[in-house]
């Protein structure tokens, strides 16, 4: 066991970072809060001092992954210049983190939890609050609506490349598919025409 102490607030943070990885080999169902307390090097009873059951500390991790991956994707486009530097740099801080937080992406996007009714209204959150960061970045005079529309477009078209390869299960090169993915986005959304 490990005997380091930790803050509360540190051990919360360890206990997460760890239940990632067991989640994202396991999946929800397969993964017990066991195997997490043993992972993190602590006991079960310190495990439940932070997190009331499974259920809670799996919807704590789709929050923190979420939250990562949406600020990946802003400190990315923070300082683009223009509408086409913003898809590229926001496809490639994508991309690359479906890269190299493989366990991440299988977190949210993996199947366990879509699979669970108590988590899909909060992967349907997270992947709203996605397109809600890329509406406003559509520089086209376009009803709010069909803005929004678009910019779920943009999230299905990440999500979809990444579910193809990480399915395939072989390495890729995340900056190759963020420039041929963020060039056919980039694309659709000039041909994207302001409203008479």
């Amino acid at each position: 066991m490990n005997t380091q102490r930790l803050t509360a607030d540190a051990r919360r943070e360890q206990i997460l970072d760890v239940a990632i990885d067991v989640f994202g080999r396991s999946g929800y169902f397969g993964a017990s809060m066991n195997d997490i307390a043993d992972a993190a090097g602590v006991t079960k009873p310190v495990l439940y001092q932070h997190f009331d059951s499974k259920g809670d500390l799996y919807s704590a991790l789709l929050d923190e992954v979420g939250n990562r991956m949406l600020s990946a994707i802003a400190k990315a486009t923070a300082d683009a210049t223009d509408g086409k530097q913003q898809t590229e740099q926001g496809f490639l801080a994508y991309f690359r983190w479906v890269a190299h937080r493989h366990h991440e992406f299988m977190l949210l996007f993996g199947g366990s939890a879509h699979r669970d009714g108590e988590f899909t209204a909060q992967i349907r959150r997270i992947t709203e609050d996605a397109a809600e960061a890329i509406a406003p970045l559509i520089a086209v005079e376009i009803d709010e609506e069909h803005r929004r529309t678009l910019a779920h477009a943009i999230v299905g078209l990440a999500e979809g490349a990444s579910r193809r390869l990480v399915g395939s299960g072989t390495a890729f090169d995340p900056d190759e598919i963020a420039s041929e993915v963020s060039a056919l986005a980039w694309a659709g959304l000039r041909a994207v025409h302001p409203v008479d």
